[in-house]
C-alpha cells in the first residue's frame, strides 16, 4: 500500500524540521514554521473524530500550546515531528471525550472507505459495502479504529503509527493485521445479515 505523501517526509525535510525544533527550544517564538506546517493536519485529525468544529479548533490550539510548553522534552526518533504532535492530540481528544461524555465519531470520506473495501475480496455492490463497513467499524474499540484510520485512511507507515501510539513498529504491524481480520469477521457477519433480510423480503 502506498504511503500518503502528506504524512511522508524526505530526509531533507526532516533535517529542516530538526533545525526549527532546535531553534524553538532556544526561543519559543521560533515555533511558527512548525505551526504553519502542521496546524491543518492536526486540526483535520481532531475534527475527523468529532462533530464539533469549534471544539476541534479549541483542541487544536491546546495541542500546539502544549507542544511549545514541552518542546524541550522532545527527542528525535527518526519520524516526522508530527508524530509527537499526534500523540498530544490523541491525549487531548481522549480527555475531551471523558470530560464531555461524548462518543467519538467516524467521519470518513467515501474514497477512504473504498480503500478499505479493497482489502476484502468481493468488489461488487460498493454502496452497500460502504454502509456495512461503517457499521462494522463502529463495533471496534477506540484504539482499533485509530489504527485503521492511520493505516488505511491516512496511509501512514507502521513506523510512524508505532511512534504515535508509543509501541514498536512490529507491534503496530501485528495490531494492524489483527484488526483487519477482526473487522473482516464483523463485516461479513453483518453483510450476511443484510443479504439474508433481502432474500426474506423477496
Amino acid at each position: 500500500m502506498a504511503i500518503n505523501p502528506i504524512y511522508h517526509q524526505t530526509n531533507d525535510k526532516l533535517k529542516q524540521e530538526l533545525i526549527w525544533i532546535e531553534e524553538t527550544k532556544k526561543n519559543p517564538e521560533r515555533f511558527e514554521p512548525l505551526y504553519r506546517k502542521y496546524h491543518e493536519q492536526i486540526f483535520r485529525y481532531i475534527y475527523q473524530r468529532m462533530d464539533d468544529k469549534e471544539l476541534a479548533f479549541d483542541l487544536t490550539s491546546q495541542v500546539f500550546l502544549k507542544a511549545i510548553k514541552n518542546i524541550k522534552k522532545y527527542e528525535y526518533r527518526g519520524v516526522p515531528f508530527a508524530s509527537w504532535l499526534y500523540r498530544i492530540a490523541k491525549s487531548e481528544l481522549y480527555q475531551s471525550f471523558r470530560d464531555n461524555k461524548s462518543r467519538r465519531t467516524v467521519n470518513l470520506e467515501t474514497y477512504h472507505l473504498y480503500d478499505l473495501v479493497e482489502e476484502f475480496d468481493d468488489k461488487e455492490e460498493k454502496e452497500l459495502k460502504k454502509k456495512v463497513l461503517l457499521e462494522s467499524i463502529s463495533d471496534l474499540k477506540e484504539e482499533d479504529v485509530q489504527i485503521l484510520e492511520m493505516r488505511f485512511f491516512e496511509k501512514r507507515s507502521f513506523k510512524e503509527i508505532g511512534e504515535i501510539l508509543d509501541i514498536t513498529e512490529n507491534n503496530a504491524k501485528v495490531k494492524s493485521y489483527r484488526i483487519v481480520e477482526k473487522l473482516r469477521k464483523i463485516y461479513y457477519k453483518k453483510e450476511n445479515n443484510y443479504i439474508g433480510h433481502g432474500k426474506t423480503q423477496d
